[in-house]
């Protein structure tokens, strides 16, 4: 077989380590092992994140639907209930841009709620 020489390999796969590492405080930026540690971590911590971040943005769309919808007279689960007896389909990050930027829009939706809730939808 023949003699495998992996200078160049090596090389590469630490730049890149060191690389993703630059930015990180002393000894983590610039010495091969602190950095691979530091790098692995963030990575770790980049991942749990997208799925928080996701979790998160529902939680603020939710306050923001209930928020505007308190000020219509209906609790957040009364205009999600009205709305799905209505048969409206939007889901909840466009509801609370509407209520957020489209005011006269919500107050639609709201009444829309209020009826089916009273059932004369």
């Amino acid at each position: 077989m023949p003699r495998v020489k992996r200078g160049t390999k090596r090389r590469a796969k630490r730049k890149k380590i060191l690389d993703r590492a630059s930015g990180y405080f002393l000894t983590k930026s610039k010495l091969y092992r602190a950095a691979k540690e530091a790098v692995e971590r963030g990575l770790k911590f980049a991942y749990s994140g997208r799925k928080q971040r996701k979790r998160q943005f529902r939680s603020l769309w939710i306050v923001r639907i209930g928020a505007a919808a308190k000020l219509h007279g209906l609790s957040y689960s009364q205009f999600i209930h009205g709305l799905k007896n209505a048969g409206v389909e939007l889901d909840r990050k466009i509801l609370a841009d509407l209520a957020v930027n489209d005011p006269g829009g919500f107050k639609t939706l709201a009444g829309q709620a209020k009826g089916a809730l009273s059932g004369t939808a």
